[in-house]
């Protein structure tokens, strides 16, 4: 699988994941897209990866979403789509926790997957939040 196939299973799951709020059901859903309803055949290093980065993710809700309040002018992640917030969480984490992925490509493919699973306006939201995020740390770096 490409990086860019596991990031878009990483979305899905997490998307998936929005319709639950019961921990037991939440990884269930999990289990059950991995092992049956995923589109590709994963390797069992890819299931582990991908649940991996999905409960990193979804353990550190909270402070991703704190910093999108704060970067999403006029918005908060209870007004935001699902898919787009699902998209943001995974770039965010992306930005600011994984080290493997440089900056713009983590926006760029969050771009990519907001033309693909979102309305027409999704595209420019979810890049200038992201951007406001990435001038936000730069600032604070310095």
């Amino acid at each position: 699988m490409t990086r860019h196939e596991l990031r878009e299973q990483t979305f899905k799951m997490l998307f998936g994941m929005e319709f639950y709020k019961d921990e037991e059901d939440r990884e269930a859903s999990l289990f059950n897209y991995l092992n049956e309803t995923c589109e590709y055949e994963l390797t069992e290093e890819e299931k582990d990866l991908i649940k991996g980065r999905v409960m990193d993710i979804a353990m550190r809700t909270p402070e991703l979403d704190r910093a999108l309040n704060g970067a999403a002018e006029g918005w908060s992640t209870r007004r935001m789509g699902r898919a787009e917030l699902s998209i943001l969480r995974l770039a965010l984490y992306e930005i600011r926790i994984d080290d493997e992925v440089p900056v713009g490509v983590a926006i760029n493919e969050a771009v990519e997957l907001a033309k693909e699973y979102c309305g027409d306006e999704a595209p420019a939201f979810i890049n200038g939040v992201l951007a406001r995020l990435v001038r936000d740390d730069e600032k604070a770096e310095a």
